[in-house]
């Protein structure tokens, strides 16, 4: 398993928790950035990591104040379906019915152990494919 972490300045400390515990898991891990909790502007840095998730079809997890500006910039980019995760049911679903390849979190919103553990539920979900796929092959498609 691979993944792509990406962050604006607010998400940094909560980036750097979850990178150590991807870490630990043993989990191989390209951080893209930010690198500081120096103020930054987070579209390029979204953009730069959601091209390593497609580039390896991987997994990407993002981070910033709220993680809503940093989904809508993920989600900019074609083939990606970023969903922020703000709970145990928005994260199971985020998967299971929507297929995201990418989990935005909040790191205002989110203590470190709910990060934790949304992570584990992102990485642990299955897909459940069938009538959602539809709707997944819908969104693909350019107006």
């Amino acid at each position: 398993m691979h993944i792509a972490l990406a962050s604006d300045h607010a998400g940094y400390p909560l980036k750097e928790v979850i990178k150590a515990y991807l870490n630990e898991k043993g989990i191989d891990i390209t951080d893209v950035g930010t690198f500081s909790d120096e103020s930054v502007d987070y579209p390029a840095i979204m953009r730069k990591g959601c091209a390593v998730v497609l580039e390896q079809d991987s997994i990407g997890i993002i981070f910033g104040g709220s993680g809503n500006g940093e989904a809508m910039a993920a989600n900019k980019v074609r083939g990606i379906r970023a969903a922020l995760c703000y709970n145990e049911e928005t994260t199971r679903l985020a998967r299971a019915h929507n297929n995201a390849n990418v989990m935005s979190l909040g790191a205002r919103l989110t203590d470190e152990d709910t990060a934790k553990k949304l992570v584990d539920i992102f990485l642990e979900t299955d897909f459940d494919g069938d009538r959602h796929q539809r709707r997944i092959d819908d969104l693909e498609t350019s107006l």
